[in-house]
């Protein structure tokens, strides 16, 4: 301003538009304090608590969470959101931990647990809707999962409720605000849930896949495309798991209770799913990425043995292949495929190897194998990354 590059309007406007703040470093301290003061309040008083009064139990957890919202709420007031919305995470957190505690300290309400913890949940979707804060519903879905687990395997009830509000409320989150950290997280606390529900129903585990690929379908229907990824890489990553486990010991005649649900009802499930996976990747420009459903082939419904291990490792190769086909510049893809490439060659390698070759043959042809593969795929990459590399500009007259 003093060397007239902006009048003192635009000073105020910019001013407005971006407060000034502390060093984000220095604005963490006053939070860390906090932790550090509640921390050691927490500890006296867990050493005296069984000496304490009920009413002056009560009043410490109640207190104890009323002030941390209280403060969240003065200091996000005051512009200072991180600190604030800290706080409140805080919060969210007591709320949680005066469940389980105020029911243990009054056991007329410990029928009713389950439904403090469905309100813990609630709480953390709604503080996540009303502060449209990242870090409040990284905390819910970290509750969410605390609290489906506890009531699955501790009160022997799953909460469809719990897992609902956690897919409807953060969903909705983060499809109004894409976010690449919160999508992985948020899509690892929906298989969380998923994955409790199978354990706890005693279904067959493939049916965890349906919810799972539900998830990635959702991502396919996102316009942002980094935030679509990020939400579609736990899913992926479940499902290559998967495959290459029934590549590597998938003897499906042994755990087929365990594998085969009813084909009709799973393969319809499962391809309603992959309708509207396709029809996000078409309304996007998507479709190259099509081949991750391969991953979902039922191959497990092939006898067990040399099949299905033959069927599997196939999958894994075009799956890599289309990896490798559609990186085009893409670095981080082409490294991704050329991952896989390598894990599906050393699976196909042990899986029809190991039972009749001599063991120091062994490891000398899979050393070998490597080495060349290192070399063919680190020339192929090059090669591509040039061809595709923009001709340099030219120089004038």
């Amino acid at each position: 301003m003093a060397d007239g590059l902006i009048s003192e309007a635009q000073r105020q406007a910019l001013l407005a538009r971006h407060p000034p703040g502390v060093v984000p470093v220095v604005g963490l301290l006053p939070l860390l304090g906090s932790a550090l003061v509640g921390l050691s309040l927490l500890s006296l008083a867990a050493a005296n608590w069984q000496g304490l009064a009920v009413s002056v139990r009560l009043a410490l957890l109640l207190g104890s969470v009323a002030a941390a919202f209280g403060a969240g709420n003065h200091f996000r007031a005051r512009g200072n959101r991180s600190l604030g919305h800290g706080l409140l995470a805080l919060g969210l957190v007591g709320v949680g931990a005066n469940v389980f505690l105020i029911s243990q300290l009054f056991s007329q309400l410990a029928a009713h647990e389950g439904s403090g913890l469905l309100a813990w949940v609630a709480v953390g979707v709604a503080l996540t809707l009303s502060y449209q804060s990242r870090l409040l519903a990284l905390t819910t879905v970290l509750a969410a999962a605390v609290a489906q687990t506890y009531a699955a395997f501790g009160l022997d009830a799953y909460s469809y409720a719990t897992a609902a509000f956690t897919a409807a409320g953060l969903g909705w989150f983060w499809w109004r605000r894409p976010d690449a950290l919160l999508g992985p997280v948020l899509a690892t606390g929906l298989l969380w849930q998923a994955g409790v529900w199978v354990a706890f129903s005693h279904s067959k585990i493939t049916w965890f896949f349906v919810p799972a690929m539900l998830i990635y379908a959702f991502g396919d229907w996102q316009p942002d495309r980094p935030a679509s990824r990020a939400l579609q890489g736990p899913p992926l990553v479940a499902a290559y798991l998967f495959a290459l486990g029934l590549a590597l010991f998938g003897q499906t005649d042994e755990y087929a209770g365990l594998l085969r649900p009813p084909l009709l009802p799973f393969a319809g499930a499962l391809g309603a799913v992959f309708v509207l996976s396709m029809m996000g990747k078409r309304a996007h420009g998507r479709l190259v990425s099509a081949p991750d459903w391969l991953l979902l082939l039922p191959g497990y419904y092939l006898p067990g043995g040399l099949p299905l291990a033959i069927a599997t490792i196939v999958v894994l190769y075009a799956h890599a292949g289309s990896v490798l086909a559609r990186a085009g510049q893409d670095a981080e893809q082409l490294t991704l495929g050329t991952v896989l490439f390598i894990i599906a060659t050393m699976t196909a390698f042990f899986k029809l190897t190991w039972a009749f070759l001599d063991k120091s043959l062994f490891f000398l042809l899979g050393g070998l194998l490597l080495l060349g593969l290192s070399w063919f795929l680190r020339r192929r990459n090059a090669r591509l990354l040039k061809t595709t590399a923009l001709p340099p500009a030219q120089s004038g007259p």
